[in-house]
């Protein structure tokens, strides 16, 4: 059980999973930062001096200059600007992980293209792999040209 859980965990799909929690996590603080502290206000500033946390409905029709007047009184209300905050923090974490996995895949292409050497050949005629310098094929006993040319009839 312990082996196959160390398969599932090392796959690639869990470890890209992981590294994007991890980095999603390490960049929140800052992204959170980024857009309440400067985004926002340059958009609130655009569409005419809006505050986006303060953009809100007032369930039960009341109305209050701020939403954290309306929170003290107790009134339900519908928080629309704190949902567009929370869904350009995402866009900009989702885009800042998608650049770190991004520069994560270019390494392990990278990686990939540097292949090691063959070491085995397919026999042609059993279908077998076998070591790439046999002259005849362990398994169907045919004799075997070297590399790349046509085998020999036995």
């Amino acid at each position: 059980m312990l082996k196959e859980f160390k398969e599932f965990a090392l796959k690639g799909n869990v470890m890209d999973l992981a590294v994007g929690v991890v980095i999603g996590a390490a960049f929140g603080k800052i992204v959170t930062s980024l857009v309440n502290d400067i985004i926002t206000p340059l958009i609130g500033l655009l569409l005419g001096k809006v505050d986006f946390t303060n953009l809100y409905i007032s369930l039960n029709g009341a109305h209050f200059n701020t939403l954290e007047e309306a929170r003290k009184s107790g009134v339900a209300t519908l928080n629309y600007g704190l949902f567009l905050n929370s869904v350009i923090d995402f866009i900009i974490i989702a885009f800042s992980i998608f650049i770190v996995i991004k520069q994560l895949n270019r390494f392990k292409r990278k990686q990939e293209v540097v292949k090691a050497p063959e070491t085995t050949k397919e026999c042609p005629h059993c279908i077998t792999s076998i070591p790439i310098k046999a002259t005849r094929c362990p398994n169907c006993t045919s004799m075997l040209e070297a590399k790349g040319t046509e085998p020999a009839h036995s």
